[in-house]
């Protein structure tokens, strides 16, 4: 996956580029502490291939990427918080290597700077926005309204993983221009995606070792948070299987979106199997 990793690469120079001027130092110290510890980097890589798959150039959705990983590092933040975990990508959370109150300023700081990176676009904007309500909601859901029920789990999974998902595929079209179909078509496509993300992380949670995921495994029990696991009396063969499920209504979407075959409708297509086959 060359062009993938030509992406990521890109992605990394501008995180720099965006964090080194964040003042106060201490700030920007944080910031880049949470943003450039590494991760997957799934969310840009979809801004950035969905743009490209739609007719544009990936650079064009550089920014768009780079403040979508801003966001969701942003709320890992919050989420350790939350979760008294001390350890995210191997290495010590943000609270719990500089404070709570520090790492609510660093997230807040990524979300301002996120943010200035969509403002060059009212679309782009306003679809920012509608994830961040989508994965506040989400948030809120998991700590009050708990899930009873599968459909009310996977309505949670959609706010709080896919909703983030489908905001980065949207900027990735709103930055090549594409119409309103295939934003949507793509948005679909990787809300979908995000979801499968989700279901795999909750099998995870209870299959993988702490040194392989790079965090805390067994959180979700711990923590007396929902999972589909927990939620549903479903095995972890059969939410692998729901996983793939959405995997593959990942790839039905993508077949409705006005995209021509070529690499990066390819590697968009690999993403929808990778995030149910990945092992941390």
């Amino acid at each position: 996956m060359e062009d993938v990793e030509a992406h990521r690469r890109a992605v990394e120079d501008r995180l720099r580029e965006v964090l080194e001027v964040v003042e106060p130092p201490e700030l920007r110290e944080e910031a880049e502490a949470v943003a450039l510890a590494g991760g997957k980097r799934v969310r840009p890589a979809l801004a950035m291939l969905c743009c490209e798959a739609a007719g544009g150039e990936a650079a064009d959705a550089l920014d768009y990427a780079v403040g979508v990983e801003l966001v969701h590092n942003a709320s890992l933040v919050v989420d350790d918080i939350i979760d008294r975990s001390e350890l995210r990508r191997g290495e010590p959370s943000a609270w719990a290597a500089y404070g709570h109150g520090p790492a609510i300023v660093a997230s807040d700081g990524l979300l301002g700077e996120a943010f200035a990176l969509f403002s060059d676009d009212p679309g782009a904007l306003e679809t920012a926005a509608d994830s961040l309500v989508e994965l506040g909601q989400g948030e809120a859901t998991e700590l009050v309204d708990r899930p009873e029920t599968e459909a009310e789990y996977m309505e949670l999974a959609r706010r709080k993983t896919g909703a983030l998902f489908r905001a980065a595929a949207e900027l990735g079209a709103i930055a090549a221009g594409a119409d309103d179909d295939t934003i949507d078509a793509l948005g679909e496509y990787a809300e979908r995606v995000g979801v499968a993300f989700q279901l795999r992380d909750d099998v995870l949670d209870v299959t993988a070792e702490t040194g392989d995921l790079g965090k805390p495994a067994g959180t979700d029990e711990e923590m007396d948070r929902p999972s589909v696991l927990r939620v549903t009396e479903r095995t972890v063969a059969e939410v692998n299987a729901l996983a793939d499920a959405e995997s593959e209504a990942a790839l039905a979407a993508l077949d409705d979106a006005a995209i021509e075959d070529g690499s990066a409708r390819d590697y968009l297509e690999e993403i929808a199997g990778f995030v149910v086959e990945r092992e941390r």
